[in-house]
């Protein structure tokens, strides 16, 4: 299996050093793992491409390159010049600092390469470590990611619904804030809302005068509700949300149709 790997903390992150070791135990002894990373931190810019700027990429060791660009950039730079030869079998993206699930999704840049790959055709799963008091002072608070990673993904392999029309399935994975021994198993749920917590601005003003707006986040230790991503993960579970990059409100359509008759 050739696997390709990337992120949005960028190229020397601690969490790709972890997704790097599962990517090779999922690929196994014959199989490949190729990196193509932001060569810097690129979080929360979501399914952005660089369409107005090129992206300059750089060799780093064999197989492992960084590209000035977002998540999503790297894996249109992998597949049609790194691998170009060869596609990749599997996209995975992460391990990314803190979790994506609930409307952080939505902001996910971890999450905007794999909805690339389903674009593209390739099969693709995102991965996030909750970080929480249960394991930020953990000697390695990606542990749950790193020891339960490996056979989450082989799971999704070889039970996983991929579907192969327009709008792909991908797969977003959250492991909660606590240590692998405490972790109780997978849920497959939907993804879940904050409520109580959004995003927000907060000026201020720089030592020689200027004005500045610093993007604020919110509390995430809340739940969002039975069967949604942050409570299963806060209840000390891996969460497993299947998603599509189609934004259509299929729920409302009839009804829309109906209205404006």
């Amino acid at each position: 299996m050739r696997i390709l790997i990337t992120n949005d903390d960028g190229i020397n992150a601690p969490g790709l050093a972890t997704l790097t070791a599962i990517a090779h135990d999922v690929a196994g002894p014959s199989g490949e793992v190729w990196t193509v990373a932001p060569a810097f931190e690129q979080s929360g810019v979501g399914h952005c491409i660089s369409y107005s700027s090129p992206t300059m990429i750089a060799k780093l060791d064999d197989r492992r390159y960084a590209a000035e660009g977002s998540p999503a950039d790297c894996v249109l730079a992998a597949l049609y010049d790194v691998m170009k030869d060869a596609k990749p079998d599997l996209v995975l993206s992460g391990i990314n600092r803190g979790n994506n699930a609930a409307d952080n999704a939505l902001y996910s840049g971890t999450i905007g390469a794999i909805i690339e790959a389903a674009l593209q055709g390739v099969p693709g799963i995102a991965m996030s470590q909750f970080f929480g008091a249960g394991n930020k002072d953990l000697d390695d608070p990606f542990e749950a990611a790193a020891q339960h990673g490996a056979e989450t993904v082989r799971a999704l392999l070889d039970k996983g619904i991929w579907t192969s029309d327009s709008y792909r399935t991908f797969y977003n994975i959250n492991f909660p804030p606590i240590a692998a021994k405490d972790v109780k198993g997978m849920q497959v749920v939907r993804q879940g809302f904050r409520d109580q917590t959004s995003f927000g601005m907060e000026p201020m003003t720089a030592p020689n005068g200027r004005r500045f707006l610093w993007v604020t986040g919110g509390r995430q230790d809340q739940k969002t509700g039975v069967g949604t991503d942050v409570t299963a993960n806060l209840d000390g579970y891996i969460s497993i949300t299947p998603m599509r990059a189609d934004l259509t409100a299929h729920d409302v359509l009839d009804d829309l149709t109906e209205r404006l008759k």
